[in-house]
């Protein structure tokens, strides 16, 4: 019973202390099922699109070249996160169109400022060639 009660209190502690990043932030993982989504566009029209929608949408807290340094960065509660990092990048392109068209915290949602069907397609491909 004792070593029921101590794993179960192992287990509880672990989830918790998993959830959150070493900062002490909690992780934003997106979904399976959007992570698995693939990315329908291609190309250098895409790239040149998302750049345009970067720019409008995204540059004032990302900054041009997504290093989280934008000019609104210092006003939000959390860190805007710099896209360059292997962090950022490897996550598939289905979790950055969730995290995009869902946000969290100071990150809005993208779901009704980009109405064209591709448009957050074309901003998963621009942030892609912001690694270094």
């Amino acid at each position: 019973m004792k070593r029921t009660i101590l794993m179960s209190a192992v287990v509880g502690f672990s989830v918790i202390c998993f959830s959150f990043m070493p900062d002490g932030k909690k992780a934003w993982d997106a979904p399976a099922a959007a992570a698995s989504k693939a990315n329908p566009q291609k190309g250098a029209e895409s790239i040149s699109n998302g750049k345009a929608l970067f720019a409008k949408h995204c540059q004032s807290c990302h900054g041009k070249t997504g290093l989280g340094d934008g000019t609104k960065a210092s006003e939000l509660k959390t860190e805007p996160g710099d896209f360059s990092k292997a962090a950022f990048q490897g996550q598939s392109d289905g979790a950055i169109f969730y995290k995009v068209s869902e946000g969290r915290d100071d990150m809005p949602s993208f779901k009704k400022k980009m109405t064209e069907a591709n448009d957050i397609w074309d901003v998963v491909n621009f942030v892609r060639t912001l690694k270094k």
